[in-house]
This record gives structure tokens, sequence and C-alpha cells, in this order.
């Protein structure tokens, strides 16, 4: 690398300039004090951890993403979080041990091997929630709106809210006799809806027709209501999980109009990313023009098991540096800046602590500095009037 390319960043890696990073601030306080409001915690996870512990419960996906060292001091493999999801729920599980339901929440950068769609980032600003303690619908429905409000309060326009759950692939599959290594085979093709090499793989395995025809309609199983309606038709003869999995998303549904009347829904039978990770309702928010999903989240109850307590959990995750590039509400405007100038005058001095303790942002000027207010890009200036310091606008 020439000095002229040592500037550059590697790709799908970034930095925050001092007028984005203060939008970042300005949205993560906004977040953090929402989630404070409704009962959430605020936990900070380390930034690396020994792989066993980062990666437990997760799925395939999770562990190709995840950069991976080994540790000099114990000869141990370590990784560089590229999700928080386990992180928090080691700390459920094993650091707080409370039989109550538990509410918590995290924000900070996670890193990954590979950035998720086109020109998408490797070092996502991680913001979410998660509920621990509770296993019925009230706990997911209030992790979906928080997700919602989330988005809200953000200002991300148009949003769209999808639902799945994950036991009505899981039972087709095992009705269908497909192994490990097939199901995850599927669910690969799934997420493409690639309907005629699903078709080529279902008949390649022989499978019997009509789970076959089952699994093949999941590809279709996507719109408004009419969907539940279809699949409890299509799925009259599966097992009675399916079923009450189909109840599940149609109480989830009606409860998320109850509280937020204006939201689009949608029903998608094949969103299931995570679906190793997950063990119930998932769901995903879109927005106009977006092909991806800017947050998702879900269930998933076994994921504390291995440290020791397989709490019921929910919760949901977004990328801060995508909901600020989404969002059309820009934060209010501060005051502008005042500008001290270069003086030992104690009188100087002590209105500029007042200035300050007032909550108003002061930049004095260095010895010899070249630019002044202007320059330096504040709006008012302190200027000395018959002994007393004033702040006046800049001319």
């Amino acid at each position: 690398m020439g000095i002229q390319d040592r500037w550059l960043l590697p790709e799908g890696i970034e930095e925050a300039l001092p007028q984005q990073a203060e939008r970042l601030e300005h949205y993560r306080r906004a977040l953090l004090e929402l989630y404070h409001g409704w009962g959430y915690e605020l936990v900070v996870p380390p930034l690396i951890e020994y792989l066993e512990s980062l990666l437990v419960g997760t799925s395939h996906d999770l562990e190709l993403l995840t950069f991976k060292l080994t540790d000099q001091l114990t000869g141990r493999m370590m990784g560089v979080r590229p999700d928080m999801t386990p992180q928090v729920a080691r700390i459920d599980a094993h650091l707080l041990k409370r039989d109550v339901p538990v509410r918590l929440c995290y924000f900070g950068t996670v890193l990954r091997t590979r950035a998720e769609g086109v020109a998408g980032s490797r070092s996502p600003l991680q913001v979410g929630a998660e509920l621990y303690g509770h296993a019925g619908l009230d706990s997911d429905v209030e992790i979906i709106r928080l997700m919602l409000e989330t988005l809200r309060v953000t200002g991300v326009p148009a949003v769209h809210l999808d639902l799945g759950h994950v036991g009505i692939y899981w039972n087709l599959a095992r009705n269908a006799g497909l192994n490990e290594a097939q199901e995850f085979a599927l669910f690969e093709m799934l997420q493409r809806k690639a309907v005629s090499e699903i078709e080529q793989y279902l008949d390649g395995v022989g499978v019997p027709a009509r789970a076959r025809d089952q699994l093949l309609a999941l590809t279709e199983l996507n719109g408004g209501d009419e969907v539940l309606t279809r699949a409890r038709v299509l799925f009259a003869d599966t097992d009675v999980e399916v079923d009450a999995a189909l109840d599940y998303l149609a109480q989830a549904a009606s409860c998320l109009r109850r509280y937020v009347p204006d939201i689009e829904l949608h029903f998608d039978l094949a969103e299931l990313r995570g679906y190793q990770y997950h063990t119930g309702v998932v769901f995903a928010a879109f927005a106009t023009g977006q092909g991806q999903e800017i947050a998702r989240g879900g269930r998933y109850d076994e994921i504390g098991k291995v440290f020791g307590r397989a709490r019921p959990a929910t919760g949901f995750s977004t990328d801060l540096n995508i909901l600020i590039g989404l969002g059309v509400r820009a934060p209010a405007a501060p005051r502008p800046a005042v500008f001290a100038p270069a003086s030992d005058d104690p009188a100087l001095h002590a209105c500029i602590a007042r200035l300050r303790a007032a909550g108003e942002r002061v930049i004095c000027a260095l010895a010899g500095q070249q630019g002044g207010a202007s320059a330096m890009g504040c709006g008012r200036e302190l200027l000395q009037r018959n002994d007393n310091w004033i702040v006046e606008e800049s001319s």
C-alpha cells in the first residue's frame, strides 16, 4: 500500500465524521431514554469473548460472520462479536440470575467477516432489546411494539411489518423426513424463494408428494390475513403444532393492530432467517425502497440453556446507521456555539464556566490561531462591553 492509500479503510468498515457522529449520539441517547421508559436496563457486553461462549446456541451463519483469533494468554480461540444477542443472553442466564421477567437493552459496534446485502456494512452499530423470563404473547407483542417505536423515534417513514413462525417450517420439514443437513439446505433455498430449485431438491431427496406440496406452498404464503386462512387449509393434516403456530400469529396480529392501528402488517411463512436460532414467532420491519429488512427479531427460548438457564426469551435488533440514513426527522438544530477570545481575564473564564454549566457550547480561541468565530463554526461570540463579557451574534 502506497502512502497515498494509507487513509483507505477496509471494505464495509465505516467511520463517523463530526456531523454524523453527533446525529448518532443524539439518537443513541433518545433510544436509550425510550428503552429506559419501558423498563429496559442497559448492559455493555465485551467486544471479544471466548468462541465457545460467543457462538453458543447460534446458527451456522453467525459463526461464518465471526472474526476469530487466538488469545495469546491462554491459547484459546476468541471471537469478535458479530451480534450481541448471545452475549446478553449469557448476562441474563449466568450473571443476573433473576426469577422475574428481565428487560435488557444494548448499544455498540459489532464486527462481521462479510456484509449482509449489497453495499452493506461489516461494522453495524447495533442497538436492540431483549425480554427474558416470559413465554407468552404479551412479551412478543411488547418487543415488536418497542421495535416499531424505535423506528418512529428515528424518523423512519412508511414501515411495514412481516410476521412468521419458525415452528411451521420445522414441523413441515420433520414430517417430510428431512435430516438436519437437508433442513438447512432447503432453508437456504426458501430464503431465495427459488421454486424450481426447491422442486428439484425435494424430488431428489424423495420427499412424499403431500409433504413436498406443503413445503413448496411456503414460497407463496405471504401477504395479508388470507395467508393464514390458506395455510390452515393446506396444513390441515399436519401436526397440531402447526395449527397452534398459525393461531399464535393471528393473535399477535390482533394485539398489534389494537396497539398500533396504522401498522401495515404482512405474513410471510417462509420468513425463516435464523430459524436454527429462533424457536417461535419471527418478525422483520421493512421501509419503502429497501429490499432488506431494517430491523428484525423473534423468540429464542433455548439460547440460555448452556449457561444453566433455558429461560424464555424474545428480542429485536437493528443498525442505527441504517435508521439514520432512512430517517426523515433530523435532530433539532442546536444553538450556535459561542466563540471566546484568547485571554487570561478571570472574569472571562468565569463567564465561560457559567455558560457551559447552563448547557452552552463555548469554544475558546488559542493564542495565535488562525480563524475567528465564523471559521470555527460559531454563530455567537463573547465580547467585552464596559468591563462585562456579553454574548452577541457574530458579525
